[in-house]
């Protein structure tokens, strides 16, 4: 069994010093390796889907969406995890991953969608501008295993393992702590390591899952558990976004050159609520928030930035670009309107079907016989 101290990955401190762990001398030549342009990248994306998750959340406490799940917190895990990938791989969220979706291309508004009611999905997976991003999946678990049959398909067709890394494909997969404990995630991790799979599991440990906290859920550290599959597993600081860059880089790498599967331990925290449907002062206490609030994953990039020279006016730009697309967002958001009946009947089937094209015509009198003088 591991130590999860001990064996951590992490470069940043709780201030932003760069104070590398003993689990990070593997990683040290990549970190250093990274551009001053890529870090400052890192913090604006931090910055930018934070701003467009407050104004979500904004607006489903007005009244604009039915549901929104926040990711205040969880930035730095999903940035460094999604700026690691490359462009032919493929990814599978669960339904927190504004951050990833975002770096991959997706539309924001595609989510309010969703979240709004307006879409059965959002955005259309297969068109090249959404980076090879499948839907939000909101039944808990069960994208892990779309992503495992999806990554076999990958080495059955040769498209992983060649030895061409400009080719070669993986697949990486986010759920959290909660998820960690459903059947299908099990299931998807015997078949990625019997057909040694190109999936990279990454687990956002954020410490509830909704109320149930990962003490209760799980007796030994996450992390444990795909490695008792055989994939090898690694443990991340996840408010660190150079060491969820590092772990997650090397992984995929591992996995698309055909050494197999691999997981991630990311260990973060949720500082907000599950979703809006829920109040989270009711089953954590005020410590336990503000000692990881601390810890904040944006202000610890912040304060590296600052150490190695970023000037005021960078920071300023950040924040001015992140307000213009969270109000964006909004104006977007808006406007959607609400969805015509033809959309519950037109995305059952991918063809045309004589029963759904039945029940459209019969909703369309039901609606009709509500029309003219009400009798």
């Amino acid at each position: 069994m591991t130590s999860p101290e001990t064996e951590l990955v992490r470069v940043l401190d709780q201030d932003g010093r760069f104070t590398p762990s003993p689990a990070a001398e593997r990683y040290l030549p990549l970190i250093e390796a990274i551009s001053d342009a890529e870090l400052e990248q890192f913090y604006s994306d931090m910055v930018a889907i934070r701003a467009i998750d407050t104004q979500a959340t904004n607006l489903q406490r007005q009244g604009q969406l039915a549901l929104w799940p926040p990711s205040r917190g969880q930035e730095a895990a999903q940035v460094g995890s999604a700026r690691a990938a490359r462009a032919q791989d493929t990814i599978f969220p669960s339904y927190r991953e504004h951050a990833v979706t975002r770096i991959r291309g997706v539309d924001p508004v595609d989510i309010i969608k969703l979240m709004r009611g307006v879409s059965h999905g959002g955005w259309d997976p297969t068109d090249p501008k959404n980076g090879n991003t499948r839907l939000y999946t909101l039944v808990l678990g069960s994208q892990v295993l779309h992503a495992t049959g999806y990554a076999m398909g990958l080495n059955f067709d040769g498209r992983s393992g060649t030895g061409d890394p400009e080719r070669d494909e993986a697949v990486i997969v986010y759920y959290g702590d909660g998820a960690s404990s459903q059947g299908d995630v099990h299931e998807a991790m015997v078949f990625a390591a019997s057909y040694q799979a190109p999936t990279v599991f990454f687990l956002q440990n954020n410490h509830w899952a909704i109320s149930v906290p990962v003490s209760t859920q799980s007796r030994v550290p996450l992390v444990e558990r795909s490695a008792g599959y055989g994939i090898p597993s690694i443990r991340v600081d996840g408010n660190d976004v150079l060491a969820s860059y590092a772990v997650s880089r090397i992984a995929l790498d591992e996995a698309r050159g055909g050494a197999g599967p691999r997981a991630i331990e990311a260990v973060t925290y949720r500082l907000g609520a599950h979703t809006t449907s829920d109040d989270p002062t009711k089953y954590r206490g005020s410590d336990e928030e503000q000692s990881w609030a601390l810890r904040d994953p944006i202000d610890r990039m912040r304060a590296f930035l600052e150490n190695r020279g970023a000037s005021a006016q960078f920071f300023a730009d950040v924040e001015a670009e992140a307000a213009d697309a969270a109000e964006d967002l909004r104006a977007r958001s808006v406007e959607l309107g609400a969805p015509t009946a033809d959309k519950i009947f037109d995305h059952v089937y991918s063809d045309p079907h004589p029963l759904i094209a039945e029940q459209k015509a019969w909703h369309k009198r039901y609606e009709a016989s509500f029309e003219g003088d009400g009798k």
